[in-house]
């Protein structure tokens, strides 16, 4: 991998005067603003569509994309909706933030609109859609018209022959609410038409999209409502164990995610084809992968389903080496990042090693008290991905001014004074040995607290951060570009700043 710069900023973050980013102009003027800084690297986090507590990583489908994300200004230029319309729609008070709140209220009414405009099952592009997803697009659509006609509850909470998918009653279902299925149809429709877009966008500035493929599924998703066998569910379909990570000096009680486990055993045994196509369907839409929480596949932390903390869990082998080489065979060489933070063995750092995947460093992560953390960037090789922080992470801003010892030995550490900032610690990762480093879009601008994206283990106030239009400076750019320079992360000589 050739030395490179990227940007972490989710294209939720993005700005628009419709509550939430989307993957339109604004998308474009953002690839606009990569190629002015000389960055080639965008990663974003995951695009499915998001259920309770709004979280990218729970997702109602792993193959599906969020409705929120499909760009209105488009659906405008198109004759699908009117301008006006739009405008007096309450959004949201603060364009600093997402209120999901009145998305949820708001969006799906504006695409129902759309539909009713533009849907056409024999549009040529819509039917050949249609085809190339039958594999999750169904289900997904039907899915959805079900969760719509039982006031959005869980799966779980459906009449028993729903629930448990008993074909007579899917059928009659699917016969009755055929509008509503190809409703949920279209919208993906758009969705991807609109991704492709952008990513050739992307592409034409040369800028590569480093997409994030969580470990896990939702329980509440059409995943494992469709394909209960693959997961760790009793007859009835609920949970006997579940995902999450023990307790450690962090935490007393663990991370109970809650997320159903897999049956390993039955995923090998069809050849991992689930896997297979979950993966090629995330290459569809970005040229890299991070693999999120790589530790599980090598062992997984089991928790039984109805504790209330994540104490009392056991570890049990994962996939291992056996996966990745079931990818390779079926899709050929992957370019993924692998996600190695967290509880690793020597077993963990031995199956990266196999792999060949490059792992990740967090400089948040570097500056304990004593001093000799794998995450100090002395200790760095080309062969990672170094980070100042990532999504779970508080800006690096706030992050040097809580103060304590590990924000004074951060600033002993960089030879920075009392008022360090973030673009100290980004200095540090772009001149590190790494071969790509990255920062979120809050570190270039110098954001506090207030600009947090996800503080883990909450729920409330997450995800909602976005950018302000005017931000993305030129000055900013040539900031970004010079650094990249000065560190070989971007093509050109170190005085040909302009």
């Amino acid at each position: 991998m050739a030395r490179a710069a990227g940007i972490l900023l989710h294209i939720t973050s993005l700005p628009s005067p419709y509550g939430v980013g989307t993957l339109g102009r604004e998308a474009c003027r953002f690839l606009d603003f990569l190629e002015r800084c000389g960055v080639k690297v965008w990663q974003i986090l995951p695009w499915g569509p998001t259920g309770y507590g709004d979280s990218p990583y729970q997702s109602f489908s792993t193959f599906a994309g969020n409705p929120y994300l499909i760009d209105l200004e488009e659906l405008v230029e198109e004759g699908l909706l009117e301008k006006e319309a739009l405008a007096a729609i309450d959004w949201g008070e603060d364009p600093g933030r997402v209120d999901y709140e009145k998305l949820f209220a708001h969006r799906f009414a504006v695409l129902e609109e759309a539909f009713s405009q533009g849907f056409d099952p024999s549009e040529e592009g819509y039917r050949s859609f249609c085809q190339e997803q039958a594999h999750w697009l169904p289900d997904y659509a039907l899915f959805m018209s079900i969760k719509e006609q039982y006031s959005q509850r869980p799966w779980w909470e459906w009449p028993r022959p729903l629930r448990l998918r008993e074909a007579a009653e899917l059928a009659d279902f699917a016969q009755e609410h055929r509008g509503r299925i190809a409703f949920w149809q279209f919208v993906q429709y758009l969705f991807y038409r609109q991704w492709r877009e952008m990513r050739a966008y992307a592409a034409a500035r040369g800028v590569k999209i480093l997409g994030d493929l969580p470990i896990y599924v939702a329980r509440d998703s059409a995943d494992v409502w469709a394909r209960p066998e693959l997961f760790l569910l009793d007859g009835e379909g609920f949970p006997t164990e579940v995902a999450g990570v023990p307790p450690d000096g962090f935490s007393a009680d663990g991370q109970l995610w809650g997320n159903p486990l897999y049956r390993w055993d039955v995923l090998e045994a069809e050849g991992f084809a689930w896997w297979i196509r979950r993966v090629q369907g995330a290459y569809a839409f970005c040229d890299t992968l991070r693999m999120d929480h790589f530790r599980g596949f090598e062992a997984y932390y089991s928790i039984p389903a109805g504790n209330a903390t994540a104490a009392g869990g056991e570890w049990r082998p994962g996939p291992g080496l056996k996966l990745f080489q079931a990818l390779q065979d079926a899709l050929g060489e992957l370019p993924i990042v692998a996600e190695d933070l967290g509880f690793l063995t020597p077993a963990v750092h031995r199956l990266l090693q196999e792999t060949g995947f490059p792992g990740m460093k967090v400089l948040q992560f570097a500056f304990e008290p004593w001093g000799d953390s794998i995450y100090l960037p002395h200790k760095y090789t080309s062969d990672c991905v170094v980070y100042t922080g990532t999504h779970d992470n508080d800006t690096s801003t706030s992050f040097l001014q809580g103060g304590g010892p590990q924000a004074a030995f951060c600033r002993e550490y960089l030879g920075a004074g009392e008022e360090a900032g973030s673009w100290a610690l980004i200095r540090a990762a772009w001149q590190s040995a790494g071969d790509l480093a990255i920062a979120p879009m809050q570190d270039f601008l110098a954001l506090g607290r207030e600009a947090r994206m996800n503080t883990p283990s909450t729920i409330g106030g997450n995800w909602q951060w976005r950018l302000l239009p005017g931000q993305l400076t030129d000055d900013l750019a040539l900031r970004i570009r010079r650094m990249g320079r000065l560190y070989g992360r971007d093509e050109g000589k170190t005085e040909d700043w302009k």
